[in-house]
């Protein structure tokens, strides 16, 4: 076998090698921001959280835009970001009616939501969002449409 490499995994670069193309770009992902669950009903799912874990709401807030209410709940450095929609023909509406609850999609904290989006953008992939709009607790956010990210709606965040 000798120096093969295993299908799927990339070995490392050697000292002083250049780094690779993606290299810059994997700092662009600064954490996970939040992990979206839909739900039927937000304060049954508060409730839930609370009788369960013990954790509690940080922030709660409606966000007219998206046709969302949402009640953040904090885990370390992130959110657990329970939304509910607030009408019938919101996409988290929809969502529900396809789907049932369940992960909605994951946001991702970015530093530049414009210059990720753009990258994104460029790189030929399918977006939601063609410009960054204002997000929940006045972030700054943009979405990658799962078609084009293995099938995983994804909220870039910038704080």
């Amino acid at each position: 076998m000798g120096d093969a490499v295993p299908t799927g995994v990339h070995a490392a670069p050697s000292p002083g090698a250049a780094p690779s193309p993606g290299a810059a770009r994997s700092e662009l992902l600064l954490e996970i921001d939040h992990v979206a669950i839909a739900v039927a009903d937000l304060e049954q799912a508060i409730a839930w959280y609370s009788d369960i874990f013990g954790a509690t709401v940080v922030h709660r807030e409606i966000v007219g835009s998206d046709g969302v209410e949402e009640a953040l709940i904090k885990v370390a450095d992130s959110y657990i970001q329970l939304l509910t929609p607030t009408s019938d023909d919101s996409p988290v509406a929809r969502y529900l009616e396809a789907r049932g609850e369940g992960l909605h999609h994951v946001g991702y904290r970015v530093k530049d939501c414009a210059q990720v989006l753009q990258m994104i953008k460029a790189a030929g992939y399918r977006v939601i969002d063609e410009a960054p709009r204002p997000g929940s607790r006045g972030t700054t956010v943009a979405f990658v449409h799962p078609k084009a990210s293995f099938g995983t709606l994804i909220e870039l965040v910038q704080e």
